[in-house]
């Protein structure tokens, strides 16, 4: 049974600025073997599903993105995190294409999280802290959920960067004959030490901070916004390239404090304060508990774990064709990690492509005008447009 249903946006009265839904009483068995139920999947969509269904794609977004992909937001008044390449004439063209992004599960924008209120005890209250582990697989498993829902039988694409690009590749792995193409970018098959390390100590500092309370801060009518701030900064340092940090601000001192002494401690920097500015904006937007489940889920990602640890044997039975991209400065998901993964579906004798792009922006690069960027994936879409129809022709 599956009940739609439209949600505003805080105040928000504007038709086109209501968050979109579908709550799914039955729920999700977790791979942990955890019911949540009911389930809400909160999603946007971008032009019109075909008569034949055969027009999807599935944009998986990354750790702290959200649905709205496109067009403006509707909370935050600014344009879509990937408007550049979704849109009408645009890479992703949404003249061609029905363009589906969901808020991933766990997630603090729509779909059920920490955030969220919990119906299956006798006094409803937020999940808080109690909300259970969830992996990378759930939050795929949830997304299929919703696409079964509209009768999609076989998704034309899935696309994302980052985690998204993780759940790009365990939908193709899950889910061989129900997506035609994929395209993972910036991204890898596990999540190696070193990212686990730098999402460890963003989690610390969300826990050191006074007004964690156990995860329970929701109660108190707190939240532990330094903590948080923190994680993010340090996150957003992971997300860009030496050269990029270098360019934008190098050594440049706050205009304040050019004609003046600096102080030995303080804002002196630039940097410093882009770091406290994206600090600042995060917490007004996110939810403590809910970065703290969702960089877990990244943790655990390892797509051969459960196939004794081979990647080739996680990517046996893949059917996709697949479009691998990764960036040139990205230090977070080195080209290394693609090419792992190129290298493995050649083993299997899979469809693949391998795209390195050469760009000193970092991580983030794929977010940021990158032309050759948008021109791989429209080309490699046109490509799987023409192998389709050729295909039909042959059936």
């Amino acid at each position: 049974m599956v009940i739609s249903e439209k949600q505003e946006a805080g105040s928000k009265t504007n038709q086109d600025e209501l968050i979109q839904k579908m709550v799914f009483p039955e729920g999700i068995l977790l791979e942990n073997g955890q019911k949540i139920a009911p389930l809400e999947i909160a999603y946007q969509t971008y032009g019109q599903l075909s008569q034949a269904k055969d027009n999807a794609i599935l944009i998986c977004h990354a750790l702290t993105g959200d649905q709205y992909v496109a067009g403006v937001h509707p909370i935050t008044k600014k344009l879509g995190w990937w408007s550049k390449m979704v849109g009408p004439g645009l890479p992703i063209d949404t003249n061609k294409y029905f363009v589906i992004c969901t808020n991933v599960l766990g997630s603090c924008l729509g779909t059920t999280g920490p955030r969220s209120i919990r119906e299956d005890i006798t006094q409803a209250r937020r999940w808080g802290s109690d909300f259970p582990a969830i992996t990378i697989k759930d939050m795929v498993n949830t997304q299929k959920i919703l696409v079964d829902s509209w009768g999609i039988e076989r998704l034309f694409a899935v696309i994302g960067g980052s985690m998204g690009g993780m759940q790009v590749l365990q939908w193709a792995v899950s889910y061989p004959d129900q997506v035609y193409a994929v395209i993972p970018i910036a991204t890898s098959s596990f999540h190696s030490a070193q990212n686990i390390a730098f999402n460890e100590v963003g989690r610390q500092a969300i826990f050191s901070d006074p007004d964690w309370r156990d995860g329970e801060y929701w109660r108190y009518g707190v939240s532990p916004y330094r903590g948080l701030a923190v994680a993010r900064m340090m996150a957003h340092i992971t997300y860009l390239s030496e050269d990029a940090l270098s360019r934008k601000f190098g050594r440049r001192l706050q205009e304040s404090l050019k004609d003046s002494s600096a102080p030995i401690f303080g804002e002196m920097f630039q940097v410093q304060s882009y770091l406290q500015y994206q600090g600042s904006n995060f917490v007004r937007r996110f939810d403590a508990n809910s970065y703290v489940t969702i960089t877990q889920a990244m943790d655990w990602f390892d797509l051969s774990q459960t196939h004794d640890g081979d990647l080739v044997k996680a990517v046996a039975h893949v059917k996709s064709r697949f479009c691998v991209i990764s960036l040139s400065s990205d230090w977070l998901f080195p080209t290394s990690r693609s090419r792992a993964i190129v290298q493995a579906l050649n083993r299997v004798g899979a469809k693949v492509s391998f795209v390195e792009i050469a760009t000193d922006k970092g991580h983030d690069a794929f977010l940021l005008e990158e032309p050759d960027l948008d021109i791989t994936i429209q080309g490699f879409l046109s490509g799987i447009e023409e192998q389709r129809r050729l295909e039909n022709y042959a059936s």
